[in-house]
């Protein structure tokens, strides 16, 4: 009951089968989706369904340096003390170090405001890192909880089976002040994943390729759950690229199961209690998407949206002008291991800006006793200080009118890097290593042949 008997085989080992829109929900009967289970709990029902408008407790609650001086304004309004400076951080890392006067201004106030409230979670340069990288590393953030950031690639937690989305400066604000929210439960689309993936294929080919299919609106409002055996063949770094890039396919979220790996990496940075929710045998979904990662290749979403993606092999020679290998989609050691592994021993190629941007000083740090630093130094290419930077057109990397970048960022929209003539093209570490190396696109196995 509600899935139709055929299902549509796709290119690429995605295949999808819809739910008949004539079949209602009986809610006392159906069982739930992770994202139902972790909602229902935090409001206090017993059930939820998708398009119910419930309020629900946060467990914790995210700002940055831009997004946080917006906030404040409307946490002030309210009159009241922060609900819980243990359960927020203010993480100042888009324009930090600060580019320029009007960024010192709002990291001015996002730090005062911290000091006043003793906010705990709060970090300046020089300890921070790129927020949605340094939440899990800190141990932050954990299974089973509802958390919210004014910023939309909060969905990112996801990963570690948490319910995480991005909100408004406003509802934020709110939140800060009363320690709950409203939401629209979002329907689920079940993600199965099979298979494991080929070499120099990463999380960022398997959610690039997905959006691919499905549009920048196939999940609008919608909880993308990924299950099946081919999870636990897929990294934590993986799994957070995967996550991190939900919003780009419209989603409210991206969730993963939480199994082995997750428990081991939680296991390094948090001793905090947590609850695992799984998903109930006959939970309801809009549709299901079977990806197998075996047939995977590295691919690349073309300007101007992630969904105009194409595998490498098949694109003419594009060449390029610029490289960036971070991140909160791919600033992890994983990611710059990667990278390095194809730049070490070679040369930037002379036409070309390679900027390598770590996503926190612990990464930095374990990049340097690794010798990746120094590898990238040696081919010729920048190492940059923790921040989000050029990923929206911030700093350290700016393009100009009719130049080319191949950026392991999130989005490739006109004028997200710089010039409204420019282009950004994503792509994951390896891709974009390779890219450097040879002044344009290409697959990791052309630099090793």
């Amino acid at each position: 009951q509600g899935l139709c008997q055929c299902s549509k085989q796709n290119d690429g080992g995605l295949r999808t089968a819809f739910r008949k829109p004539d079949i209602r929900r009986d809610i006392n009967a159906m069982g739930m989706t992770m994202t139902e289970k972790i909602l229902a709990a935090h409001a206090g029902c017993e059930k939820v369904e998708p398009g119910q408008l419930i309020r629900a407790k946060t467990d914790f609650l995210l700002a940055n340096d831009i997004t946080g001086p917006q906030a404040i304004p409307e946490f002030e309004k309210i009159g009241r003390p922060v609900f819980d400076p243990d359960k927020i951080a203010l993480i100042p890392d888009h324009f930090v170090p600060n580019k320029d006067i009007k960024s010192a201004e709002q990291a001015k106030a996002l730090r005062e405001f911290a000091r006043k409230h003793k906010i705990t979670h709060y970090v300046e340069a020089g300890r921070m890192g790129i927020e949605h990288v340094l939440l899990p590393e800190m141990g932050w953030v954990r299974p089973g909880e509802v958390i919210i950031g004014a910023d939309s690639h909060t969905c990112t937690y996801g990963a570690i089976g948490a319910f995480a989305t991005g909100v408004g400066g406003t509802d934020l604000g709110a939140a800060m002040a009363t320690g709950d929210t409203w939401f629209k439960v979002p329907s689920s689309i079940k993600v199965v994943l099979t298979g494991a993936l080929p070499e120099w294929v990463c999380g960022k080919d398997v959610i690039l390729s997905l959006i691919g299919k499905i549009g920048v609106d196939g999940a609008r409002y919608q909880a993308l759950e990924f299950t099946g055996p081919g999870v636990a063949n897929l990294s934590m770094t993986d799994r957070f690229t995967i996550s991190n890039m939900a919003i780009e396919a419209g989603a409210k979220n991206g969730i993963f199961p939480v199994d082995d790996k997750t428990v081991e990496y939680l296991k390094a940075r948090t001793n905090h209690p947590y609850t695992v929710y799984t998903a109930d045998a006959d939970a309801v979904y809009e549709r299901e998407i079977h990806i197998d990662l075996a047939a995977l290749s590295p691919v690349v979403a073309l300007p101007h949206l992630p969904e105009n993606v194409n595998p490498v092999a098949e694109l003419p020679e594009i060449k390029i002008d610029q490289v960036v290998i971070g991140s909160c989609t791919n600033g992890r050691i994983d990611d710059l291991e990667q990278a390095a592994r194809l730049i070490a021993g070679r040369k930037i190629h002379p036409d070309v800006r390679a900027i390598i941007i770590p996503g926190t000083q612990e990464v930095y740090m374990e990049a340097m006793k690794q010798g990746y630093i120094a590898q990238f130094i040696a081919a010729g290419a920048i190492v940059s200080t923790p921040t989000c930077g050029p990923c929206l057109g911030g700093y350290m990397g700016i393009l100009a009118a009719g130049e080319r970048c191949v950026s392991t960022t999130n989005r490739n929209f006109r004028g997200r890097m710089g010039h409204v003539d420019s282009e950004v093209y994503l792509a994951g570490p390896a891709v974009a290593a390779a890219s450097a190396i040879l002044g344009r696109i290409a697959e990791p196995k052309e630099v090793l042949a």
